[in-house]
């Protein structure tokens, strides 16, 4: 069993650490570049949604109306453990809406509720609630409330209404995370340790998935539609 906590600022370190340690090894799961582990560039967009997610829980603390909300499924048994976390961000100027930013379950406590327990308590405060999604997590979605509205690039964007929200929402600029040292030295890491030929093959196979995510989108939202 599980308790949901609701967190307006940001979690014990402890709570944060189990957080980012899952958002990397779900990595492949949450993110809208999905790539597999075979691929060089993994641990480059790895750290990227690491440290992004850390930036969100480190905002936390910001007196802003749309600063990110975390939601923690945590075990009965031992509170300190975090079975599962939602992070969403609430949309400016429209109090009903909100958007998931992110949502992971630990693999062994997967189908026991907690996703759609986590996405309930979300809606409870924000009932006009959107996310984006890879085309094969839309049906799972669906059955919790959520209808497909629109494709996205790679993913395709739902709601828990047939419109999105007019209101604005804060989102995290990965541009200057890009432009990191750190990323620039994980870059020149995997590019001593791979080199060029295979880090350029590794850009094109990331170039091909996402063109094949973003067909696999559109497709399925055109056949929504239909």
């Amino acid at each position: 069993m599980f308790t949901l906590v609701q967190l307006d600022n940001p979690p014990p370190e402890s709570l944060k650490s189990q957080v980012l340690q899952m958002v990397v090894d779900y990595f492949s799961d949450i993110s809208p570049v999905s790539l597999t582990p075979s691929n060089p560039l993994y641990q480059l967009y790895q750290y990227v949604i690491g440290y992004e997610v850390h930036l969100y829980l480190q905002a936390m603390d910001a007196s802003l109306d749309t600063r990110a909300r975390l939601i923690l499924a945590l075990a009965d048994q031992d509170p300190s453990q975090v079975l599962g976390f939602a992070l969403y961000l609430p949309v400016k100027d429209a109090p009903e809406a909100c958007t998931l930013a992110y949502m992971a379950v630990q693999a062994g406590q997967r189908r026991h509720g907690i996703a759609r327990a986590m996405l309930q308590q979300m809606t409870t405060r924000h009932p006009h609630a959107e996310l984006a999604c890879v085309a094969s997590k839309v049906p799972v979605f669906e059955a919790m409330g959520f209808q497909v509205l629109a494709a996205r690039g790679t993913q395709v964007l739902m709601n828990t209404r047939d419109h999105g929200s007019n209101g604005m929402v804060a989102v995290q600029d990965l541009g200057p995370i890009f432009q990191s040292k750190e990323v620039r030295q994980i870059h020149a890491y995997l590019l001593k340790q791979h080199g060029n030929k295979a880090m350029s093959e590794a850009e094109k196979k990331r170039d091909r998935l996402l063109d094949q995510m973003a067909r696999q989108a559109q497709a399925l939202v055109d056949e929504r539609r239909a």
